[in-house]
């Protein structure tokens, strides 16, 4: 029968286990990271929207809002990203 060993590193479950182990240690900060770079893109993609509604011609207009979508489908993605981090860093144990 094996002892216990206290450098194990105690088992993930559930939503932590699709984090990366360098994100795991650092949830707090790899959060505020993606919601700095979802608000970048959420600024990118509204001046994109802007600049086509003051599109001379149709296919000018729909070229600014399908390079908008470029920007505000990965913003998206950021601030959900950061937000299931910050929930994975509230139910995470305390490090010692």
């Amino acid at each position: 029968m094996r002892a216990s060993d206290d450098s194990t590193i105690p088992s993930r479950s559930g939503l932590r286990r699709l984090i990366g182990p360098w994100e795991y240690r650092h949830l707090q900060a790899v959060a505020n990271m993606r919601f700095a770079a979802g608000g970048f893109q959420l600024a990118i993609g509204l001046v994109l929207i802007s600049l086509g509604r003051q599109a001379g011609t149709d296919a000018e207009r729909r070229k600014m809002y399908r390079l908008s979508a470029w920007f505000l489908v990965p913003a998206v993605g950021n601030f959900l990203g950061g937000y299931l981090d910050t929930i994975a860093a509230r139910t995470a144990p305390p490090q010692t």
